[in-house]
């Protein structure tokens, strides 16, 4: 039968406006039988219905089987819809998901090359109406199905005891072709709240001390994290025997707060044994470190001092070392990396010696001004070391530092060089980076917000750091709280340029001044009043109002001169011991599941109870100045 257009045969009967409404009739007809999703689209769920299956394909590792478990779970609290788990499948439906690598990604996504995928490297690909979340082994797949539920989802892991997963009934996901992995290979954000096993495995934490099962995906692991020197050499076991083994300082061999001496060869073969059996007690590790002391005394003897005045800096007896034990293990455990420090009295490179390809070096900021961005002239002998160890390093790592160790609790503006701090690294070929942050305990200043910003940096720290701040803040403080606590942050950072602001500060900072702490009380007060109907969110306010409080109470005197010269009100209860018994009430009392009390105050111990013990009687009122005295 030959084919007439519609608008021939209506107008052939005369009636062209009749064939308008035939063709829309039909067009309406067609589209009611059409599927409801555009070709390019995954319908997951519809009115709470499951419009998908979930399929989990053969030879599954752990960490699959339980990222499809998760994958299952976080869609039903999204759509309220059951997801089955297929695990037997032979062929996978239209809107199937398919879960790790497998025949079935094979058959129906060609042209990826499995083998060649990174550790985490991670797909979400859309094709013929199926979904792929796959990646390399062992953490790609779960990175895969992470960034899905935080693309699609909107979900977000803010907390061990917060998070934000938005209701949708019906749920479609758009066509998708995208691969990606983490910029940096060890990803470690230092924070207690951090080392959470199931909140590091959802945003991307992967290093030694993130409590990660291998159902979570594992971690890269250390045996002897740092400073392993005398761990690995123990003086009181050995210099009665060897000590030739440690520091020649001024003349004498010695152990207190000394270092070994690394151009003996009868020690370096000691250490090769020793690293060796440490090897063999931990083969998970995948690192291990050999490296200095936390304090200086690097050996002067002739030896020592020969080849580290030739290579212009300490590092070079240091990599030397280093490079022995790692060439003569390497045949054993070949993919081990041999890990050691820029550190201190080591941080600048040597002239012509050169870290072997499985040597890993970690270069510290600890000497940096943390208020602005290491790549600032303020930080330019840091800079220089970074670069010029980048020419020279494969395996360069960052030991950077995003606290203050002297108060942990104590308001330390450094929010806004994060993200500028971690791109600087990431165009510099830096493969690892460590953020030590307040790891003894819950409580420490915006804990939260930078261990969440610093893990999704670490990831992509392409991201804008600027909008992940406020993401957090709105999400969750809410968007009330949020709004204010933005500004008291961009107040007190403003307040701190110029401010040498180190990692173990002191209390006589420009923005710890009457001023600034005032205006920044007001702020975390109406901070307070606008979630106070909302009592999850008014104790997370309240908990991240306690650093403004703390300073109140430790310069109490000093704060109180100050607002009588300046003639202004005094913005809290007149008295410290009430303030400071809240305080302690507050930073100790009953929390949410996941949350656990603080316990720490300094790096170097204070609990909050001997703190606010200090305060158990009222000072008197500042004395009158002299203009009030006239």
């Amino acid at each position: 039968m030959k084919f007439v257009p519609f608008h021939h045969r209506f107008c052939h009967h005369g009636s062209l406006a009749f064939s308008l409404r035939a063709q829309a009739c039909l067009l309406i007809l067609l589209l009611a039988i059409l599927p409801s999703t555009t070709p390019a689209e995954v319908l997951i769920a519809e009115k709470g219905q499951a419009r998908t299956t979930l399929i989990l394909q053969p030879g599954a590792t752990i960490a699959e089987i339980e990222a499809a478990r998760e994958l299952a779970q976080t869609l039903t609290l999204i759509t309220g819809a059951e997801f089955p788990l297929s695990t037997n499948a032979d062929t996978a439906p239209e809107s199937a998901i398919l879960i790790g690598p497998g025949p079935l990604a094979e058959k129906y996504f060609p042209g990826i090359v499995w083998k060649k995928l990174g550790d985490e490297e991670a797909l979400r690909r859309t094709a013929g109406g199926r979904l792929l979340l796959a990646g390399g082994r062992p953490r790609g797949t779960r990175y895969a199905v992470n960034r899905f539920l935080e693309e699609q989802g909107a979900v977000r892991r803010w907390t061990p005891w917060a998070a934000t997963v938005p209701k949708n009934p019906d749920l479609r996901v758009p066509d998708l072709n995208r691969q990606e992995k983490p910029a940096f290979e060890y990803r470690e954000p230092f924070w207690f709240s951090a080392f959470d096993g199931d909140w590091a495995a959802r945003n991307y934490y992967n290093g030694n001390s993130a409590r990660v099962t291998p159902a979570q995906g594992g971690k890269v692991s250390y045996q002897g994290f740092v400073h392993t020197f005398y761990p690995l050499v123990p003086p009181e076991t050995y210099f009665k025997d060897h000590p030739e083994w440690y520091s020649q300082v001024k003349g004498k061999r010695t152990k207190d707060r000394a270092q070994l001496c690394l151009t003996n060869p009868q020690l370096r073969d000691f250490v090769v044994d020793r690293v060796r059996a440490w090897l063999k007690e931990s083969p998970e590790a995948s690192i291990i470190s050999i490296s200095q002391n936390d304090w200086q005394g690097a050996c002067e003897c002739r030896d020592c001092q020969m080849l580290d005045d030739a290579e212009g800096s300490h590092a070079g007896t240091m990599i030397t070392f280093v490079n022995y034990v790692a060439e003569k293990l390497e045949p054993e455990f070949p993919f081990v990396a041999f890990d050691t420090l820029a550190y201190q009295y080591t941080r600048h490179p040597p002239k012509t010696v050169r870290p072997r390809s499985n040597v890993i070096v970690r270069l510290c900021s600890i000497e940096c001004n943390f208020s602005v961005p290491l790549d600032y002239p303020e930080n330019a002998k840091f800079g220089q070391d970074l670069l010029d160890w980048s020419h020279i390093c494969r395996r360069l790592y960052i030991w950077d530092y995003v606290t203050d160790f002297s108060h942990f609790v104590q308001p330390h503006p450094n929010w806004f060089v994060l993200g500028q701090n971690l791109r600087f690294f990431a165009a510099h070929n830096v493969r690892g980076v460590f953020e030590e942050g307040a790891f003894p305990s819950n409580g420490a200043e915006m804990a939260e917000l930078r261990a969440w910003v610093l893990a999704h940096l670490l990831w992509n720290p392409q991201q804008d750091d600027k909008a992940l701040i406020q993401e957090f803040l709105d999400g969750y403080y809410g968007p009330a709280a949020g709004k204010i606590i933005a500004q008291y942050m961009k107040d007190l950072s403003l307040v701190s340029r110029g401010h040498n602001l180190t990692c173990f500060g002191g209390t006589d900072a420009p923005f710890l001044k009457f001023t600034p702490l005032s205006h920044a009380e007001q702020l975390w007060q109406a901070a307070e009043a606008a979630v106070k109907d909302d009592p999850e969110k008014l104790w997370r306010v309240r908990q991240a109002h306690l650093p403004v409080q703390y300073v109140w109470l430790a310069r109490w005197t000093k704060l109180q001169q100050e607002a009588k010269e300046a003639g202004v009100a005094w913005p809290l209860p007149a008295s410290r011991k009430a303030v400071a018994d809240a305080w302690l009430a507050t930073a100790t009392g009953p929390g949410p599941v996941g949350w656990s009390k603080m316990t720490t105050l300094r790096e170097a111990g204070l609990t909050p109870e001997a703190f606010v013990a200090q305060f158990a009687v009222d000072p008197p009122v500042a004395a009158a100045t002299p203009a009030d005295k006239k």
